[in-house]
């Protein structure tokens, strides 16, 4: 694969020391203890830990508080993205090039389509059938199991739910996970911290709903999408 999406604009290195909200942080840049914007409303509790390295994206706006995008963490000998935005324009390229095996017989690619009561990431089509796929990211690895999600997700549940909607009315139904990280060999929903998506996640996958996982590396100034992962319900 040679799929990739490039960090635009400069990058320097920070120290983490506290989420000061949901999608805010406060980072050590040399002397300076700044805020930077955090893209990811997970938890990230095993990633963001006090005092680790991480990877800050200057963003010069007038229209923005911060001039920082707090996007990787150091973690376990990688760089590990934490921008949830990243696997969507992972998704839309592979989709672009065909190098999503799965998915390489659409030509039509739609980014952003509202069906029922949620808004999926992808409308693809041959003129013939019609996938509905949404795109989740994953950062939480255990033991070299992928875990998702990290905290509970209501909107998640009801991705899935639609999905299954869909699925009966005659789409096909697909969700996609990006592991934003190399380390994981297989990909299982984390009933510790959703029971609820778990269970819904095994129904709809049991009636036709297509789950599958891709991991992605952060090398550089390029996130790289990497390998299938196997899917564990």
């Amino acid at each position: 694969m040679v799929t990739f999406v490039k960090i635009e604009g400069k990058t320097v290195k920070g120290v983490f020391e506290h989420r000061l909200t949901r999608f805010s942080a406060l980072v050590k840049v040399g002397d300076k203890t700044l805020q930077a914007f955090l893209p990811n409303p997970g938890r990230v509790h095993e990633l963001l830990t006090p005092r680790v390295e991480v990877v800050l994206r200057e963003v010069l706006s007038e229209k923005r508080k911060t001039s920082y995008d707090l996007i990787g963490v150091y973690h376990k000998d990688q760089k590990v993205s934490v921008d949830s935005r990243v696997p969507n324009k992972l998704v839309l390229e592979a989709l672009r090039k065909k190098e999503l095996q799965e998915f390489s017989q659409y030509n039509l690619v739609k980014p952003e389509h509202l069906y029922g009561n949620s808004r999926f990431d992808f409308l693809l089509s041959d003129g013939y059938e019609h996938c509905l796929l949404e795109v989740k990211s994953c950062t939480l690895v255990k033991d070299g199991v992928a875990m998702f999600p990290d905290a509970e997700t209501k909107r998640g549940r009801r991705h899935v739910e639609d999905l299954l909607k869909a699925k009966r009315e005659g789409y096909r139904a697909c969700i996609l996970f990006i592991i934003q990280r190399t380390d994981a060999n297989v990909l299982s929903p984390n009933d510790e911290a959703d029971p609820e998506f778990g269970k819904v996640l095994r129904h709809a996958a049991s009636q036709g709903v297509e789950v599958y996982a891709y991991c992605s590396e952060f090398v550089k100034s390029e996130i790289i999408l990497q390998g299938k992962v196997k899917i564990e319900l």
